[in-house]
């Protein structure tokens, strides 16, 4: 790990020593591995080269497995993707980018929620990976703040079959739908990302248009179809996520304007 991450995080660290931890903006990162962030990532191991879009920042939370506020820095999902080597990934990036556009923003909270290899039906209402995604969301909101948007980054594992492919739109229109209603927020911003990759280029193309679609209020899509991959051709890179995390933090701010104070 870099001289300058160890510099910074400690920059970060000593200035909310004394202060309480707590966002005023939140957002919530869900899907499988690549929003839980694989860059720099192969063969089992990451690199632990930071860019300076992921660097730690007092203004930059993120929610802890323990749903407690720290100091935000990569691999966000580490505690949360745990079965996985994890590496960087959108999150800091687009937080980074959100403060760079607008410096009065305020503290920005993120809540890793995703989970690598996960298909659709992983996170319908009842499993497991949408209970966590509820409770962290509801966590985050004790200390204050607003839940913003949520980041969705799946559908990798859903062009392995194809009746999974095909019944994509449904499940994922279900997912949208109950996700808000389960956070009292049936105007919720999401922000998907259409697939760079996936497993059958003929399925992957149904996900994809599925996810080009766009046809539901407050709701955006970014396509990473073109962003650098890994070795693993999967996987975002380091560049990549760094990309699509700027990508993300314009379809935000170009997109849900702030509401007159």
């Amino acid at each position: 790990m870099s001289l300058n991450f160890f510099l910074a995080f400690l920059l970060a660290f000593s200035f909310v020593q004394s202060q309480e931890l707590s966002p005023t903006k939140i957002f919530l990162l869900a899907g499988q591995s690549n929003m839980a962030g694989r860059g720099g990532v192969n063969n089992d191991t990451w690199n632990m080269l930071i860019p300076p879009e992921s660097t730690p920042s007092p203004f930059i939370l993120r929610l802890s497995l323990n749903k407690t506020w720290v100091v935000a820095h990569e691999p966000l999902h580490k505690d949360i993707d745990s079965t996985k080597v994890c590496g960087v990934g959108p999150g800091m990036p687009f937080a980074h980018e959100i403060l760079a556009e607008d410096p009065n923003f305020g503290v920005i909270g993120l809540v890793p929620c995703a989970i690598g290899g996960t298909n659709i039906t992983q996170w319908a209402k009842g499993s497991n990976n949408y209970r966590h995604l509820v409770e962290r969301a509801d966590a985050s909101l004790r200390s204050g703040g607003k839940i913003e948007a949520l980041l969705w980054y799946q559908g990798e594992s859903d062009t392995q079959d194809q009746t999974d492919a095909n019944m994509y739109k449904e499940r994922l229109y279900n997912f949208f739908t109950n996700i808000r209603s389960d956070l009292n927020c049936p105007n919720l911003p999401i922000i998907q990302v259409a697939l760079a990759s996936g497993y059958n280029p003929t399925l992957e193309e149904i996900v994809r248009a599925v996810q080009l679609e766009n046809d539901l209020p407050n709701l955006q899509t970014v396509d990473a179809k073109g962003l650098p991959l890994e070795g693993d051709r999967l996987h975002l890179s380091t560049p990549a996520q760094v990309q699509l995390g700027k990508m993300l933090a314009d379809a935000f701010l170009n997109n849900f304007p702030k509401p007159i104070q």
